[in-house]
């Protein structure tokens, strides 16, 4: 039936540490360069979107120049890690947020689902709730109707539905937002990562409704997830983000494949560097499992760490560990901290090395990332934190297959020790 949503050349900008587009200066001198004709002069300035990378500029490309068509019936997934751009997207596609440049053209009517209790009044009871955004996408009272008791009987929020929705939880919310958004039949329907604060009993629901809607009804669903099996499952095609650009486009199954060939390619067993950390704390290397291709489920991990304080202090050191999974999502986390005693001196200069060794986690097969914190006073913010300082692989050799990860963070046994 042709495309429903076409993007064209979208890129979003925006400016580090302010809310707002900036200055009464710059705004001016986009005023001026805008009545003589000429291009926006701060379009040619701005950051790569690294979250990780220390901020050189006063502006920040969270999408660059993205391109791509949608038909009527596809469901196309869009994945990537976190800061990749994902949401921002979604926030453009629903007209939450407007381009810095580029156009969007969409037939149709949108339904969005970005954050939990999106459009949701708090004062308002769900049920009233419900008319509201019914009416906010176009439905008169006697369609949405004629819809309500199907609405409030997939939220299994019955008892509740009289009830303002300030008092709801949040996987209440998102039970009550998903089945407004699914039965009010929009030609678009659009999922940001919500789904994972309800149970696994309403995930199922959420995911075979949006087949129906697909499938059955022939209308348009766009996904975000870092769930790879659920993107697999629902989605026809895929594409892959990263750092605000399209890195890949394709099948779904072709578009995790990629997306986790990626991954793969970032794992290493040992890892040195020169100057990563800040001026209170420099590390120099960090391996996991040293001199493993990989590691099987029975084993230990085994983390080894080299740094140096570059301050002296009075308050206690400790540094932590957290596992994370390939969802964003701490499934273990140790650190000296839960010691007694720091095994860290406090001397400023001197080359550390500190070796965690976690007995045997109850952690499933996947690709993991390791976040370093230093924490100066124990009950102190962390003076240095590195997301994905290193990336290694569990593998269950018996299958090679990869699965759910366990939700919930694990305290496992563990070890510290100087070395």
């Amino acid at each position: 039936m042709g495309v429903i949503l076409k993007a064209e050349n979208i890129s979003k900008q925006y400016r580090l540490g302010l809310v707002g587009t900036g200055t009464i200066s710059h705004d001016l001198n986009r005023f001026w360069h805008k009545v003589r004709g000429k291009e926006d002069p701060y379009l040619k300035v701005g950051a790569l979107n690294d979250r990780n990378s220390k901020a050189a500029e006063d502006y920040v490309w969270a999408l660059r120049d993205i391109n791509f068509d949608v038909q009527y019936g596809e469901v196309l997934g869009i994945i990537g890690k976190n800061g990749a751009g994902k949401s921002t997207l979604l926030k453009i596609l629903s007209r939450v947020t407007s381009p810095t440049t580029g156009v969007i053209k969409t037939k149709g009517r949108i339904a969005s689902l970005l954050e939990v209790g999106t459009g949701f009044h708090p004062e308002l009871t769900g049920r009233e709730n419900i008319f509201l955004n019914g009416a906010i996408l176009g439905m008169t009272k006697a369609e949405i109707n004629s819809r309500l008791d199907e609405i409030i009987s997939f939220s299994g929020c019955e008892m509740y539905v009289d009830t303002p929705v300030k008092r709801y939880s949040s996987g209440m919310r998102v039970r009550l937002a998903f089945a407004v958004a699914a039965h009010l039949e929009p030609d678009i329907l659009v999922v940001d990562e919500v789904l994972a604060v309800g149970d696994a009993e309403f995930q199922k629901k959420a995911i075979g409704k949006m087949k129906d809607i697909s499938q059955g009804d022939g209308r348009t669903v766009l996904f975000v997830s870092h769930n790879m099996d659920s993107v697999q499952s629902l989605c026809t095609t895929g594409m892959v983000l990263e750092n605000g650009y399209t890195t890949f486009t394709g099948t779904a199954n072709d578009s995790v494949k990629f997306y986790t060939k990626k991954q793969l390619q970032k794992i290493s067993s040992y890892l040195e560097f020169e100057n990563k950390g800040n001026n209170f704390a420099k590390i120099h290397s960090i391996a996991v499992n040293r001199d493993k291709e990989y590691s099987l489920i029975a084993d230990d991990i085994t983390v080894e760490l080299e740094f140096s304080l570059m301050q002296e202090t009075s308050n206690r050191v400790d540094i932590s560990v957290a596992i994370i999974n390939e969802s964003d999502l701490m499934i273990a986390n140790v650190g000296t901290g839960l010691l007694d005693e720091s095994p860290i001196e406090i001397i400023k200069g001197k080359k550390q090395k500190l070796k965690f060794q976690i007995k045997r986690p109850s952690i499933n097969s996947g690709i993991y990332g390791i976040t370093l914190r230093v924490i100066e006073n124990r009950a102190g913010r962390a003076q240095l934190r590195i997301d994905d300082i290193i990336f290694f692989q569990i593998r269950n050799v018996a299958t090679d297959t990869i699965f759910v990860n366990n939700s919930g963070i694990i305290q496992p046994n563990f070890e510290v020790n100087l070395f």
